[in-house]
């Protein structure tokens, strides 16, 4: 497919283009959607009565997601109650 030689042109090329202070944040992007996309192709091969038999959500390790951020019951658990004046 490709050679080394190739390989090492296509990194210069990336390198001069984005900068090597970007690389590693490219790199982790790219791990991350990596592992998301092997998480969700993992999900989609399960049989359909798998998830309900837990209960428990799945879980993507690298991701937070807040009950603000998810819409749900608790959108103003990170808040103080407000007095009455």
């Amino acid at each position: 497919m490709f050679g080394i030689s190739e390989i090492a042109i296509i990194l210069v090329v990336v390198i001069l283009l984005l900068g090597a202070k970007r690389l590693p944040e490219l790199a982790r992007s790219a791990g991350k959607s990596a592992r998301i996309l092997k998480a969700e192709a993992k999900a989609m091969k399960e049989p359909k009565g798998a998830e309900g038999e837990t209960g428990a959500p799945r879980v993507i390790r690298g991701e937070t997601v807040t009950g603000h951020e998810a819409g749900g019951p608790g959108q103003g658990a990170g808040r103080p109650p407000q007095g009455r004046a």
